[in-house]
């Protein structure tokens, strides 16, 4: 049969941690803040956070040598994900970092990314703020004002994108 209209697909978008709502713009970096990188969200992890998990259903496309980011894509390719874990955490050169993933990596939403050293990244005094930056522009932008100082758990949907 013809198919007389053309369904839009979809990506859920789910929490990579649990934490508070932040928008991206309040965010204390201006590379973020600035949507520099892309727009998107970020979250400020509850205090027992150290896992960080995927948002998306997708594949593990890069890994940074210091572990303080993942780049994910959809499995249709349609959206690309930045996930960075905290502000200049990438000055500690991989110590208090673990992947659990590696590039090439089919992953779940949900699915544990990296391990942090919690009480060493506190000790250092890093902003643990997590975000997730949409590095593959959108046909839409990101609205989650509503959402600002929200409480979520990891793994709740946040939005379709």
């Amino acid at each position: 049969m013809f198919k007389l209209f053309k369904t839009k697909s979809q990506v859920n978008i789910c929490a990579p941690v649990s934490g508070k709502i932040i928008n991206l713009e309040n965010v204390k970096d201006e590379v973020f803040s600035t949507k520099m990188m892309g727009d998107g969200f970020a979250i400020e992890p509850m205090e027992a956070n150290n896992i960080v998990s995927s948002p998306v259903k997708g594949k593990v496309v890069s890994i940074a040598e210091t572990k303080h980011a993942v780049g994910i894509q959809t499995n249709d390719g349609k959206v690309e994900i930045l996930l960075h874990i905290g502000l200049d955490t990438v000055n500690q050169k991989g110590e208090g970092f673990k992947a659990l993933v590696k590039n090439g990596d089919r992953i779940e939403s949900g699915q544990p990314l990296i391990e942090y050293d919690r009480v060493l990244m506190k000790k250092k005094g890093y902003d643990m703020v997590t975000m997730v930056i949409f590095t593959k522009p959108l046909n839409e932008s990101i609205d989650l004002v509503k959402y600002e100082g929200q409480n979520i758990n990891a793994g709740d949907h946040i939005l379709n994108v």
